[in-house]
């Protein structure tokens, strides 16, 4: 049976202290019924909020939809995406993400469960490795505005 999740129609919720840092707001958008298990949300990171470091058992994809974000995984440099990127985490694989330090960043993010779970949430990350950012001379500025 097809079913339509009609805009507005589930509500807003903010992020939960236990899993973010700082301001962030949770749409649900889909939760596929048995025996699918992918689920999708789109997640808003006001400048300077994160996720904490976690990991999904299948994997998980971000679609950039707006503003500048910063991702990292366990060992690896502090990435910055951009409206349009598609980031992929393998399965098990400890990241994080959210908003750079001075933008907004709004992202889909879909994951599957397994056994009902689709993440496990681990520490917050510090101040000190979210100040880190991303490596300037990494930032791809080719899709800057000569008027940004």
């Amino acid at each position: 049976m097809m079913d339509i999740k009609r805009v507005g129609s589930q509500a807003s919720a903010k992020g939960r202290a236990e899993w973010f840092t700082g301001t962030v707001r949770v749409d649900p958008l889909f939760s596929a019924p048995d025996p699918a298990r992918v689920g999708g949300a789109s997640v808003t990171f006001e400048p300077g909020a994160r996720t904490a470091w976690h990991a999904h058992p299948l994997g998980q994809t971000l679609i950039v939809n707006s503003g500048l974000g910063w991702v990292q995984r366990e060992g690896g440099p502090v990435e910055e995406i951009r409206p349009g990127d598609v980031v992929w985490f393998q399965p098990g694989e400890k990241h994080w993400h959210g908003a750079s330090a001075t933008m907004a960043m709004t992202h889909i993010a879909i994951q599957e469960a397994v056994n009902g779970k689709a993440v496990e949430w681990m520490e917050h990350v510090t101040d000190e490795q979210y100040r880190r950012g991303p490596d300037p001379t990494q930032i791809d500025t080719s899709s800057f505005s000569e008027y940004s």
